[in-house]
């Protein structure tokens, strides 16, 4: 395999990481949701609040950030686009440092 094909199935293997793990906090999620549902509304533990659904939402957000920064954000930020950046940032320097070397020699002459 060489480096490029090693790069791709790297970064493949990290993303199905990061999917599987997102499945599995989905999962705890729901079915904790349900348990502490159970709880407050069956086995009637704190039967006169609703203290379920603020556990639930609060859970809930955490999920969605996750969601969010699993299939949004590191679907675009990739390999990709870390190169562009590197490749942008490296131009722009490049750029500077040809600046600076004509300020240099404009000022010998």
């Amino acid at each position: 395999m060489n480096a490029e094909q090693h790069e791709i199935y790297e970064y493949a293997r990290k993303r199905i990481a990061q999917k599987k793990r997102f499945y599995f906090h989905f999962f705890v999620f729901f079915t904790t949701s349900v348990f502490l549902f159970i709880l407050n509304k069956w086995v009637g533990i704190g039967k006169e609040y609703h203290w379920h659904l603020w556990a639930t939402l609060i859970w809930l957000f955490l999920v969605i950030i996750h969601f969010i920064q699993v299939f949004i954000i590191d679907s675009f930020m990739n390999k990709k686009w870390e190169r562009e950046q590197i490749d942008r940032l490296m131009a722009m320097q490049q750029k500077k440092l040809e600046q600076l070397k004509n300020e240099l020699e404009n000022q010998k002459k």
